[in-house]
């Protein structure tokens, strides 16, 4: 009976999510309330801490949900935990984590003034690349995220991030240097910062599309 039970409530949950994704997506039809008017951060993180969709939560040892200001204009996404994110649960701490603070600091914020998150929420094995399932099962927090946040601009950094918010396989130096719309959002794609620490003469792309984001918000 217990048994019956776990799984019917993960299929209400994914059942949730998958609504939710849609409706984010520009679908509205299947709602009453959008739910994530329904929900804070701080409940959405409780749901990824328990979250079983994809087969990463075995393996992962702390999920790495978001960190920043709630209300914050800007907001930073990646795309996945590594080794040192996996180990503390929070996301950007490791080398590539300590560049993109650089930047931040660079832009006039501090860490706590932006918000920084992930599409996938938990540590890929071997830091290999997300599988297109587990981006599926992850992705509506990320949306909700942003939705509930309602940021003034989006900085996705990397080819998984813009995949996700642009909705097509892109390449990053083709979109890179000039906003792109997300629902409404002026939206950055940029390099991802672990992209940087191998490619290092990179960095003065990413600092001219940092100054467009800073013209912006005008900071």
């Amino acid at each position: 009976m217990k048994e019956m039970k776990d799984e019917l409530k993960q299929i209400i949950r994914s059942v949730k999510m998958y609504m939710e994704t849609e409706r984010l997506c520009g679908i509205e039809d299947f709602f009453v309330q959008p739910l994530s008017y329904q929900r804070t951060l701080e409940q959405l993180e409780q749901e990824v801490s328990g979250c079983r969709q994809c087969p990463l939560y075995k393996s992962r040892k702390n999920p790495v949900f978001g960190q920043g200001n709630q209300k914050a204009q800007l907001v930073f996404v990646g795309e996945a935990p590594g080794r040192d994110e996996d180990e503390q649960g929070q996301p950007f701490v490791g080398r590539a984590g300590e560049l993109l603070t650089r930047i931040i600091q660079a832009m006039g914020f501090k860490r706590q003034d932006v918000y920084i998150c992930n599409v996938l929420k938990c540590r890929p094995p071997e830091n290999r690349n997300p599988l297109p399932t587990e981006i599926f099962a992850c992705r509506g927090y990320l949306l909700a995220q942003l939705d509930i946040i309602k940021p003034k601009v989006i900085c996705c950094m990397g080819k998984f991030a813009c995949h996700v918010l642009l909705g097509e396989d892109v390449s990053i130096s083709k979109v890179r240097g000039k906003f792109h719309d997300y629902n409404g959002v002026k939206l950055m794609p940029t390099f991802h910062p672990a992209y940087l620490l191998r490619n290092p003469g990179a960095k003065g792309l990413v600092w001219q599309d940092m100054q467009k984001v800073m013209t912006e918000l005008k900071k």
